[in-house]
């Protein structure tokens, strides 16, 4: 349990059955009348943001997120398979609560799985990966000064924007935060 009054950004509670992360929080103490802690709530199974306000003395239950790592095995159309490269143990989730995470991630790759109580509710993709492009436009030489960009598709089907002097073939580096190119390899 953890007190209001004792809330700290990245903190994650659990409130009337949903899973929250503490993104905000504020102390407020009015010239009349009583303090309260004012927060912005990420839920984080949905994403969504929802403001509420709290008496520091209010107490709410502490919510322990597992996070571990897994290798992503392969798709075979509405499922995804992972296996834990310890105990060999294989789980399979569908297109709901994979969402677009396994967008920049080929298979056989390291994920991580978070999951609260035993149930996986978000797959975290390694924060930069290195693919191959494999559709784009040829590059022309001595386009590289104006900052231009031209959509390409990577090996995992994705399409992401990158600069005029890429080609097809090419091995680069994507933020999958963003889904933003970052350099050739």
């Amino acid at each position: 349990m953890v007190a209001a009054g004792d809330f700290r950004n990245g903190v994650t509670i659990e409130l009337e059955g949903n899973i929250y992360q503490i993104i905000e929080f504020q102390h407020v103490k009015p010239g009349k009348g009583a303090a309260f802690v004012r927060t912005k709530l990420k839920n984080i199974k949905t994403g969504g943001v929802v403001e509420k306000t709290f008496r520091p003395t209010e107490k709410c239950e502490n919510a322990h997120i597992d996070r571990k790592e897994m290798q992503y095995l392969y798709s075979d159309g509405d499922l995804y398979h992972f296996m834990d490269t310890e105990t060999y143990d294989q789980i399979a989730l569908n297109e709901d609560q994979i969402g677009d995470s396994l967008k920049f991630v080929k298979e056989n790759e390291m994920v991580k799985m978070m999951s609260h109580k035993g149930e996986v509710f978000a797959v975290e993709p390694p924060l930069f990966v290195e693919l191959e492009i494999t559709e784009c436009e040829p590059g022309v030489k001595g386009d590289t000064a104006t900052g231009a960009t031209k959509p390409c598709t990577v090996e995992t089907g994705a399409t992401l924007m990158v600069p005029l002097f890429v080609n097809q073939g090419d091995i680069i580096k994507i933020d999958t935060r963003t889904g933003e190119y970052l350099s050739r390899v």
